[in-house]
């Protein structure tokens, strides 16, 4: 006779229980940079960096080819290492002299990323704020927030800092309007009825209004941290690539709202999925 115990089955971990969408989504991420890193040989990675990448002052002297002068003149009095700013101000001539700019650039930036803690950084965040989203909305809804959140935070990278002529990279933008998204129904109370462990309920429950948010303190502290963490990463360097770069804290803000505001309107193109 078997005197082996009767056990309860363990339940699956979270991360080998994330919903299909989300880790093909950070396989694409993972597997991107590993290819620039590992395979592309340099001139490669720099041709495939030049074509994807955001670069806002390419898209300025573009529709406005008299500000030239201005992108030149912004990059040389660029504060910061002499060999930095000489290369940055050889990159801004490149810029002005080959200046034509696509649409897609401001999806494509955020298949890129400037080290490896840039990309696990942002796969993380994917991987816990992206993973309800998918449970609730099903992989197209979610995949589209995301490129929703790229392009706003594009966008509005491009509006406040037209003559920079630092590429954009990195899928934060994306990454904020998930996790604005998730936001609005993660940090409810779940109904009593709702067995299990967290990550492996499917979410039913209403979106917060925004005056519910309000009183919900950890929305509110959740909200309030990630404004305050952006704000500061946004006036300090941090070591994201080859060399120190500043967050574009801008992006993360535009990927953020149009997550928050627009939600809501994807949430009710269909039902709940699991």
């Amino acid at each position: 006779m078997d005197a082996t115990p009767d056990l309860p089955r363990q339940s699956r971990v979270p991360v080998f229980n994330m919903p299909t969408a989300v880790t093909v989504s950070i396989g694409l991420l993972l597997g991107i940079h590993a290819l620039r890193e590992f395979v592309l040989p340099d001139e490669w990675d720099i041709t495939l960096l030049l074509n994807l990448a955001l670069i806002p002052g390419r898209w300025l002297v573009s529709v406005a080819p008299d500000r030239a002068a201005e992108i030149l003149s912004a990059a040389a009095s660029a504060v910061g290492d002499a060999d930095v700013v000489q290369a940055r101000s050889a990159f801004a001539q490149y810029v002005v002299a080959n200046p034509s700019a696509s649409l897609w650039t401001f999806a494509t930036y955020a298949l890129l990323h400037g080290s490896w803690t840039h990309v696990i950084f942002n796969v993380v965040w994917l991987a816990a704020f992206g993973s309800p989203v998918a449970r609730r909305c099903g992989p197209w809804r979610y995949g589209l927030l995301g490129l929703i959140g790229a392009l706003a935070g594009g966008i509005l990278h491009v509006a406040i800092d037209p003559m920079s002529t630092a590429p954009l990279i990195g899928a934060s933008a994306g990454v904020s309007a998930l996790m604005a998204a998730a936001a609005r129904f993660v940090f409810q109370s779940p109904p009593p009825f709702l067995t299990g462990q967290p990550w492996q309920r499917v979410t039913h429950q209403p979106l917060q209004t925004i005056p519910q948010l309000l009183g919900n303190r950890t929305a509110v502290m959740f909200l309030g941290i990630w404004l305050a963490t952006n704000f500061v990463f946004g006036i300090i360097s941090l070591p994201l690539g080859a060399e120190s770069a500043t967050v574009a804290w801008d992006a993360h803000l535009g990927g953020f709202l149009a997550g928050f505001f627009l939600f809501p309107m994807l949430d009710r193109l269909g039902g709940t999925k699991a």
